[in-house]
């Protein structure tokens, strides 16, 4: 047992040492590098000349591959080519030309935008409306006269509030296919919210729930988000929420009220 003890310790050491080695090349390769680019110039309007070249490459890039997410493929040489005549004074277009194809790129990327939405509407539609159909079906999941649905996983003893208290809740919050676009567990603290602020699925849910409970809400976008479009949550989705009620913020405030 001790030679074995003996080696995992020399191991350890050896892995540590490595890593260390490791770490220091990554810093003396990134020291090289900086120290070469910093050769490549010879002065500062140089170097920045080369920023400002730098910086526009990034905000082209950037925009290309949003439009490469919606379909719109645009040849990066292309570009480069259309800077580069610029700059010669050689430009292929007038300026009204030039004008006149951006506002058709800016219309098609409109409708492209658009079109893709809808798609993902539709598709937010369909899989909401099967999943609150099976959903339904498990036991212990009731239904309110809106539609929200609601399952009791752990019911506690407190108070109810109601809709014009705050209440600090713990929480996460799911698409209909599992990923998850909110959580307060992952923030490491719970949220704190008036419950008349917040959507309507929440402002009906969380007053069923006694201080102490955990629920799971299956929210319909009629009563979530509706038809906003968001990059986390797409139109129409239904939300599902894992709900741990902690605290009425309001309490103290009612039971000053009534020992006056």
């Amino acid at each position: 047992m001790k030679s074995v003890m003996k080696m995992s310790l020399l191991a350890a050491t050896v892995a540590f040492a490595v890593g260390c080695q490791q770490e220091d090349a990554k810093v003396e390769q990134t020291n090289q590098a900086a120290e070469k680019a910093e050769a490549a110039f010879a002065n500062e309007d140089d170097k920045a000349a080369y920023a400002i070249g730098a910086s526009l490459a990034q905000y082209l890039n950037a925009n290309l591959e949003q439009q490469a997410e919606i379909g719109l493929e645009l040849d990066k040489e292309v570009v480069l080519q259309g800077v580069q005549d610029v700059f010669k004074g050689e430009s292929k277009l007038t300026d009204e030309q030039a004008q006149a194809a951006l506002q058709s790129l800016d219309q098609r990327v409109t409708k492209l935008a658009q079109q893709q939405a809808k798609e993902k509407a539709e598709a937010a539609i369909a899989d909401g409306e099967k999943y609150r159909s099976e959903f339904a079906q498990k036991e212990g999941v009731k239904e309110t006269e809106s539609g929200l649905l609601y399952k009791v996983d752990s019911m506690g003893d407190g108070e109810k509030p109601s809709a014009e208290d705050t209440v600090v809740v713990h929480y996460k919050g799911t698409l209909t296919d599992g990923t998850q676009f909110d959580s307060s567990y992952d923030r490491g603290e719970p949220a704190t919210f008036p419950l008349n602020r917040v959507i309507p699925g929440w402002t009906e849910g969380v007053q069923l729930m006694p201080v102490g409970s955990k629920f799971t809400f299956v929210v319909p976008p009629e009563l979530a988000y509706g038809d906003q479009d968001t990059a986390s949550i797409p139109a129409n989705s239904t939300l599902v929420f894992d709900v741990e009620l902690l605290e009425i913020k309001d309490d103290a405030k009612k039971d000053s009220a009534s020992e006056g």
